[in-house]
């Protein structure tokens, strides 16, 4: 049965991203089967929410508002701990008041601690991540800012990472 990834978008918004979507092909993603059990491992969090902390520059939101084909590139580091009232989100196709009430809405580490606490990983990394979503121009993200992301993950020895979308 196929999936209808645009069932629930309207006429125009469908088009366009389905114009979109062609730009690029897909290409192979490889399973990458973990080299321990998961509770042995050290577990981190990437979010698509443009989670920054206040000490930390903000995401461009203005460049956004310029071209709304660009979204900022960029990623921010969120240390294990961190709580709603460090960060606050720049993203503006999600409502953000959700992630600033309760910050495991889009990047769960408390329920990560809980897992570790349970036994079922090994423990929460030190270090999460976040990057902007709905970036329509992805080349500078894959080329640069993932790549970057996993070397500080590989620094840190963490085992596995869960993408949280926003």
């Amino acid at each position: 049965m196929a999936i209808d990834s645009y069932r629930f978008l309207d006429f125009a918004t469908r088009q366009i991203m389905k114009a979109w979507a062609a730009r690029q092909e897909p290409g192979v993603i490889p399973f990458t089967p973990l080299a321990k059990p998961l509770h042995e491992c050290t577990v981190a969090l990437v979010s698509t929410a443009g989670v920054a902390r206040h000490d930390d520059r903000p995401f461009d939101q203005d460049g956004e508002r310029r071209n709304p084909w660009w979204g900022d590139p960029s990623f921010r580091v969120i240390p294990l701990g961190t709580t709603e009232k460090d960060v606050r989100l720049y993203h503006m196709h999600i409502d953000p008041r959700f992630g600033e009430a309760d910050l495991d809405v889009v990047l769960p580490m408390r329920r990560l601690a809980e897992l570790a606490g349970e036994g079922v990983i090994g423990r929460p990394a030190p270090t999460h991540y976040s990057v902007m979503g709905y970036i329509l121009e992805p080349t500078e993200l894959v080329e640069k800012t993932a790549p970057a992301i996993a070397e500080r993950m590989r620094a840190e020895r963490v085992d596995a990472a869960a993408l949280v979308p926003a």
